[in-house]
Protein backbone atom coordinates (compact mmCIF):
# COMPACT_ATOMS: atom_id res chain seq x y z
CA UNK A 1 0.00 0.00 0.00
CA UNK A 2 1.57 3.29 -1.25
CA UNK A 3 2.03 5.81 2.01
CA UNK A 4 2.47 9.55 2.70
CA UNK A 5 4.00 10.14 6.37
CA UNK A 6 2.55 13.00 7.22
CA UNK A 7 4.11 12.59 11.31
CA UNK A 8 4.99 9.85 13.35
CA UNK A 9 1.30 9.04 13.81
CA UNK A 10 -0.21 10.14 10.91
CA UNK A 11 0.15 8.59 7.04
CA UNK A 12 -2.32 8.97 4.28
CA UNK A 13 -2.95 6.12 2.50
CA UNK A 14 -3.34 5.68 -1.75
CA UNK A 15 -6.83 4.22 -2.60
CA UNK A 16 -6.86 0.72 -3.50
CA UNK A 17 -9.39 -2.00 -3.67
CA UNK A 18 -8.72 -3.65 0.01
CA UNK A 19 -9.16 -0.28 1.54
CA UNK A 20 -13.38 -0.51 0.33
CA UNK A 21 -14.37 -3.04 3.26
CA UNK A 22 -12.28 -0.87 5.52
CA UNK A 23 -13.97 2.13 4.71
CA UNK A 24 -17.40 0.87 4.42
CA UNK A 25 -17.17 -0.46 7.85
CA UNK A 26 -16.22 2.89 9.38
CA UNK A 27 -18.88 4.90 7.21
CA UNK A 28 -21.15 2.30 8.54
CA UNK A 29 -20.31 2.81 12.06
CA UNK A 30 -20.28 6.45 11.79
CA UNK A 31 -23.38 6.96 9.43
CA UNK A 32 -25.11 8.78 12.17
CA UNK A 33 -22.13 11.32 12.77
CA UNK A 34 -21.55 11.58 8.99
CA UNK A 35 -24.64 11.78 7.64
CA UNK A 36 -25.40 15.06 9.26
CA UNK A 37 -22.90 17.03 6.93
CA UNK A 38 -22.44 14.81 3.68
CA UNK A 39 -25.46 13.95 1.65
CA UNK A 40 -23.67 10.76 -0.01
CA UNK A 41 -23.85 8.88 2.99
CA UNK A 42 -27.42 7.14 2.56
CA UNK A 43 -26.10 6.13 -0.69
CA UNK A 44 -23.28 4.40 0.25
CA UNK A 45 -25.21 1.19 1.49
CA UNK A 46 -22.30 -1.44 0.14
CA UNK A 47 -18.73 -2.29 0.08
CA UNK A 48 -19.69 -2.42 -3.65
CA UNK A 49 -20.20 1.19 -3.22
CA UNK A 50 -17.03 2.17 -1.75
CA UNK A 51 -15.29 -0.09 -4.51
CA UNK A 52 -16.52 2.65 -6.96
CA UNK A 53 -15.47 5.25 -5.24
CA UNK A 54 -12.04 3.83 -4.86
CA UNK A 55 -12.02 2.71 -8.60
CA UNK A 56 -13.36 6.22 -9.33
CA UNK A 57 -10.49 8.18 -7.31
CA UNK A 58 -7.92 6.18 -9.07
CA UNK A 59 -9.24 7.00 -12.02
CA UNK A 60 -9.42 10.60 -10.95
CA UNK A 61 -5.82 10.52 -9.85
CA UNK A 62 -4.69 9.23 -13.02
CA UNK A 63 -6.46 11.97 -15.04
CA UNK A 64 -4.71 14.26 -12.94
CA UNK A 65 -7.83 15.57 -11.83
CA UNK A 66 -8.45 14.12 -7.78
CA UNK A 67 -5.67 13.15 -5.13
CA UNK A 68 -7.87 11.46 -2.46
CA UNK A 69 -5.87 9.24 0.75
CA UNK A 70 -7.25 7.06 3.54
CA UNK A 71 -6.08 8.66 6.62
CA UNK A 72 -4.57 5.71 8.90
CA UNK A 73 -3.91 7.20 12.46
CA UNK A 74 -1.73 5.10 14.44
CA UNK A 75 -2.17 2.51 12.35
CA UNK A 76 -5.87 2.45 11.69
CA UNK A 77 -7.72 3.87 8.86
CA UNK A 78 -9.78 6.88 10.55
CA UNK A 79 -11.33 8.87 7.44
CA UNK A 80 -10.54 10.46 4.25
CA UNK A 81 -8.90 13.88 2.97
CA UNK A 82 -9.05 14.46 -0.74
CA UNK A 83 -8.39 17.15 -3.40
CA UNK A 84 -11.60 16.13 -5.00
CA UNK A 85 -11.72 18.44 -7.84
CA UNK A 86 -7.66 20.05 -8.97
CA UNK A 87 -7.67 22.62 -11.92
CA UNK A 88 -4.53 22.84 -13.52
CA UNK A 89 -5.91 25.15 -15.65
CA UNK A 90 -6.93 28.14 -12.85
CA UNK A 91 -4.25 26.38 -10.43
CA UNK A 92 -6.69 25.71 -8.14
CA UNK A 93 -7.65 22.46 -6.08
CA UNK A 94 -10.49 22.01 -3.84
CA UNK A 95 -9.81 19.88 -0.99
CA UNK A 96 -12.49 17.72 1.62
CA UNK A 97 -12.44 15.25 3.96
CA UNK A 98 -14.53 13.35 6.79
CA UNK A 99 -13.12 11.48 10.08
CA UNK A 100 -14.51 9.28 12.22
CA UNK A 101 -16.24 10.35 15.64
CA UNK A 102 -13.27 8.53 17.44
CA UNK A 103 -10.82 10.22 16.04
CA UNK A 104 -12.29 14.50 16.48
CA UNK A 105 -9.98 16.34 18.68
CA UNK A 106 -6.73 14.92 18.12
CA UNK A 107 -5.67 17.19 15.36
CA UNK A 108 -5.35 14.64 12.93
CA UNK A 109 -7.65 16.32 9.90
CA UNK A 110 -5.49 19.78 10.92
CA UNK A 111 -2.40 17.74 10.26
CA UNK A 112 -3.94 15.95 7.39
CA UNK A 113 -4.84 19.16 5.89
CA UNK A 114 -1.55 21.13 6.37
CA UNK A 115 0.38 18.35 4.43
CA UNK A 116 -1.91 18.55 1.74
CA UNK A 117 -1.86 22.46 1.52
CA UNK A 118 1.79 21.78 1.05
CA UNK A 119 1.40 18.89 -0.98
CA UNK A 120 -0.67 20.97 -3.27
CA UNK A 121 1.55 24.25 -3.62
CA UNK A 122 5.22 22.33 -4.09
CA UNK A 123 4.48 19.50 -5.52
CA UNK A 124 0.74 20.04 -7.97
CA UNK A 125 2.39 23.85 -8.69
CA UNK A 126 -1.58 25.19 -7.68
CA UNK A 127 -1.73 28.91 -7.03
CA UNK A 128 -4.74 28.35 -4.51
CA UNK A 129 -6.74 25.66 -2.66
CA UNK A 130 -10.04 26.27 -1.86
CA UNK A 131 -12.82 24.52 1.40
CA UNK A 132 -16.48 24.58 1.33
CA UNK A 133 -18.13 23.94 4.52
CA UNK A 134 -21.60 23.91 5.53
CA UNK A 135 -21.95 27.49 7.10
CA UNK A 136 -23.17 25.83 10.20
CA UNK A 137 -20.53 23.46 10.24
CA UNK A 138 -18.34 25.23 12.98
CA UNK A 139 -16.23 22.28 13.37
CA UNK A 140 -15.04 22.57 9.77
CA UNK A 141 -14.48 25.95 9.81
CA UNK A 142 -12.23 26.44 12.92
CA UNK A 143 -10.25 24.00 11.08
CA UNK A 144 -10.29 26.44 7.90
CA UNK A 145 -8.77 29.33 10.14
CA UNK A 146 -6.45 27.21 12.15
CA UNK A 147 -4.70 26.36 8.42
CA UNK A 148 -5.20 30.28 7.60
CA UNK A 149 -7.79 30.34 5.49
CA UNK A 150 -9.42 33.27 4.81
CA UNK A 151 -13.67 33.11 4.41
CA UNK A 152 -14.10 34.45 0.80
CA UNK A 153 -17.88 34.38 1.08
CA UNK A 154 -21.48 32.78 1.60
CA UNK A 155 -23.33 30.86 -1.19
CA UNK A 156 -26.64 30.60 0.12
CA UNK A 157 -29.12 27.40 -0.27
CA UNK A 158 -26.18 25.63 -1.60
CA UNK A 159 -26.93 22.22 -0.15
CA UNK A 160 -29.92 20.15 0.96
CA UNK A 161 -28.36 17.89 4.44
CA UNK A 162 -30.74 16.20 7.02
CA UNK A 163 -31.21 19.65 9.02
CA UNK A 164 -32.45 21.40 5.94
CA UNK A 165 -31.12 23.97 3.15
CA UNK A 166 -27.31 25.22 4.45
CA UNK A 167 -25.64 28.00 3.09
CA UNK A 168 -21.90 27.04 2.04
CA UNK A 169 -18.78 28.91 3.44
CA UNK A 170 -15.93 29.59 1.01
CA UNK A 171 -12.56 29.44 2.12
CA UNK A 172 -9.73 30.08 0.31
CA UNK A 173 -5.66 30.54 0.99
CA UNK A 174 -3.38 31.66 -1.88
CA UNK A 175 0.69 30.21 -2.07
CA UNK A 176 2.91 31.71 -0.37
CA UNK A 177 4.90 34.37 -2.40
CA UNK A 178 8.46 33.40 -1.60
CA UNK A 179 10.74 35.84 0.55
CA UNK A 180 13.84 37.26 -1.00
CA UNK A 181 16.89 36.27 0.04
Amino acid sequence: MFRLIVDAEINLVFPEDALAPILFDLIDSNREYLGEWFPWIPDTRSVADMSRFIKSSISGFADGKQFVCGIEYQGNIVGVVSYYKIDRELKKANMGYWLAESAQGKGVMTRCCKYLLHYAFDRLDMEKVEIIAASVNQRSRKLCERLGMTLEGVITNAEKLPQGIVDHAVYGLHKPVPEDS
